[in-house]
């Protein structure tokens, strides 16, 4: 008996050491974790609540918020009210200005993945010796702030840039095709300011690819574009999804290029929002507008994702 109870108690000690370690474990890793979640609360959430709660009252007089709680901000969104018997109608100015910067972010990302992906194929066919080079070559313009970028793009596509100037030397065109100051100039900055967020996570799921399965696929016969849809691009898929968000999302919220390139005529989403804080001082819509937009991503992350994990589900 006396050895049983030794035991026991030799159990239940060793149960104690396991919850206190298991206790201190805890605390060591919430403390490494903290200066990150204090990081993430100051530079994320603190100012998302305050844009949640500037979206709710109501616009001073010379710009900020007066603390009355409206939700004029969000009836704005979708409704003109009548300055003289306040009555609702219903407008749609700005679901265009949401959908031609939708339309305009989507049709960047067809345009970045289909200049993207060959070229993170032919740096990821490359030897490895000489893929740091060509990566190199593409991380390049990060080094240079995107202001300058686009300045840069504009004095190409301008009426006297490189571009007129050739097609006219060599003989196409007579007189500069007007290229800036409209979607197709907004378009080619997009691509060229986003671009490397294309070919770098298409690089990084090629780069794994075993080439021996594309050799064995043609050695059965397969054509090259049963090869790019049976063999490489369900290889890359990763790449493909994660390029595709990391596109899409900054170009519906950009504001620079299409300020500069686009010229103001044609509002999009970062331009409606920047003007409600700047010479419309209408904080609150302003506000409204940015949360707006980032439900609008978030739904279709959350919509996204569901119809992967029941794909994945599928697939076993």
């Amino acid at each position: 008996m006396a050895e049983i109870a030794d035991t026991a108690l030799s159990d239940n000690r060793l149960a104690d050491a396991k919850r206190l370690h298991e206790a201190r474990a805890t605390r060591t890793r919430r403390f490494l974790l903290s200066p990150a979640i204090l990081t993430i609360g100051i530079v994320g959430l603190f100012p998302l609540t305050i844009t949640m709660i500037y979206s709710v009252l109501s616009p001073g007089t010379y710009g900020g918020v007066t603390w009355e709680l409206s939700g004029e901000a969000y009836i704005q969104f979708l409704f003109e009210r009548d300055i003289f018997d306040d009555t609702l109608a219903f407008s749609g100015s700005y679901l265009q200005i949401y959908g031609r910067s939708i339309g305009l972010a989507f049709v960047t990302t067809i345009g970045a993945l289909l200049i993207g992906f060959p070229t993170a194929y032919f740096i990821a066919s490359k030897p490895r010796e000489q893929r740091n080079l060509w990566l190199f070559l593409i991380t390049l313009p990060f080094w240079t702030n995107l202001l300058i970028r686009t300045y840069a793009m504009l004095l190409i596509i301008r009426d006297e840039g490189i571009i007129n100037l050739s097609l006219m030397g060599i003989g196409i065109v007579e007189q500069p095709v007007s290229i800036l100051y409209t979607d197709t100039a907004v378009f080619m900055g997009l691509i060229y300011s986003y671009l490397p967020f294309m070919v770098l996570p298409l690089y990084a799921s090629l780069e794994k690819l075993d080439f021996r399965l594309v050799e064995a696929a043609y050695d059965l016969y397969a054509n090259r574009l049963q090869v790019l849809r049976r063999v490489i691009i369900p290889m890359a898929k990763p790449g493909i999804v994660a390029g595709c968000i990391l596109v899409f999302i900054p170009g519906l919220g950009a504001y620079i290029t299409p300020e500069l390139l686009g010229g103001g005529k044609h509002l999009m989403i970062g331009n409606l929002i920047a003007l409600q804080f700047g010479s419309s001082r209408n904080w609150p819509f302003g506000s409204a507008a940015a949360l707006i937009l980032m439900a609008v991503v978030m739904v279709a992350l959350l919509v996204y994702i569901r119809n992967a994990g029941k794909e994945g589900a599928r697939h076993g």
